[in-house]
């Protein structure tokens, strides 16, 4: 007898648990709301759990690419290279700056950049290669790496959907000369909002603490300030969050890839109708999102939400491809056909829904209603 299953899928949620609910208690109860102990704690947790020397806690992955970009001597006139699948502030953050986003086209398998595309848009303008970790998979980086080198530029990780991931034995957010991981409630950990750029380098370091504080110094007063800086401060009740999350980390990515590897399980007979995600060799996944690809063209995404959506099952797009929304195409005239692989992803891919709580039950019915719309 098949089981009727009538729940509502949402397309993602966070993991929280009463340690977390105990933490924040404990900051609201101290009074100490703000520039307390635990950001401090919980910086010098995460830096080590990257394996890096340094990490700045921000509000946001947002601010941490902006911090980045400052941090990295990005200035007007000078030109980034990165992808255009990304969500969008991985684009928008060189623009902070004044500088110009140059697109490369994504491999159709990973979704991440082409690295093999990267040198032909290479000028003397450009500073730095931004690559963005997609989906909770590394991006080619041994390529990356050895192009950044014989061009002598600089490297700046967006790797907020991919906390843990790592290529060829070493974790992302260590190639570059900074990187930056972000914590909305659905990434593999939370924080509520929240992000944090690492590094090697003590200078960095140093002038990111002071940008995300209003540009004042370490040594210096309260209302003194040496340079321009922004209110990117993470508060204490998020860094108690994060750093019970952090303690968790690894049963979270656990849990993540035993659903994600239902999903592959029972995707895998349906190759005829979708392309599953697939895993490059030398990569380790952290599944931030399960995104899939359909395969019939004469499909409308859109359609196909609606009516995943009307049995309880949520799904998204994921993700629009930057150059195609109208501020991009009305600044630097992209039009479609500019990247047609960022293109097709984005116009037949399908985010389902991903979180921890979903059982093989649940699974196997988002999967099965999904097919069973496919073949009508």
């Amino acid at each position: 007898m098949i089981e009727k299953i009538n729940k509502k899928y949402p397309i993602a949620k966070p993991f929280i648990g009463i340690e977390e609910k105990r933490e924040v208690l404990k900051v609201l109860n101290s009074g100490h709301l703000s520039l307390g102990p635990y950001y401090k704690k919980f910086e010098a947790s995460f830096a080590k759990k990257i394996g890096v020397k340094y990490a700045c806690a921000v509000n946001s992955g947002t601010a941490g690419l902006h911090l980045a970009m400052l941090c990295a001597g990005i200035k007007p006139g000078d030109e980034v290279i990165t992808s255009p699948f990304s969500f969008v502030a991985s684009a928008n953050c060189i623009l902070y700056v004044g500088a110009t986003p140059i697109f490369v086209d994504i491999d159709p398998i990973t979704y991440n950049i082409d690295p093999l595309e990267i040198e032909k848009k290479i000028t003397p303008k450009t500073k730095a290669i931004l690559p963005v970790h997609i989906f909770g998979q590394s991006a080619n980086m041994t390529v990356i790496v050895k192009i950044a080198k014989k061009y002598n530029l600089k490297i700046i990780e967006d790797a907020c959907e991919s906390l843990l991931a790592s290529h060829n034995g070493q974790q992302v957010g260590t190639f570059g000369e900074s990187a930056v991981f972000a914590f909305y409630p659905n990434k593999q950990m939370t924080t509520g909002e929240g992000g944090m750029l690492v590094t090697n380098k003590k200078e960095i370091y140093e002038l990111a603490c002071s940008l995300r504080n209003q540009g004042r110094g370490e040594n210096m007063q309260w209302l003194d300030h040496e340079r321009l800086g922004y209110n990117y401060r993470l508060d204490e009740m998020s860094a108690a969050i994060g750093l019970v999350q952090l303690k968790k980390i690894d049963w979270l990515i656990k849990e993540r890839r035993k659903i994600a590897n239902l999903y592959q399980k029972f995707f895998s007979p349906h190759h005829d109708l979708i392309q599953i995600p697939q895993i490059n060799k030398g990569n380790t996944h952290t599944w931030f999102v399960y995104a899939l690809k359909i395969k019939d063209k004469k499909i409308k995404t859109d359609q196909l939400i609606d009516k995943l959506r009307k049995e309880g099952i949520s799904s998204k797009p994921y993700l629009p491809s930057i150059h195609l929304f109208k501020f991009y195409q009305d600044k630097f005239g992209f039009k479609e056909g500019d990247f047609p692989i960022s293109e097709e992803i984005s116009r037949y891919s399908l985010a389902m829904p991903f979180y921890i709580g979903l059982k093989e039950k649940d699974v196997k019915h988002i999967v099965n209603k999904l097919i069973k719309i496919l073949k009508k």
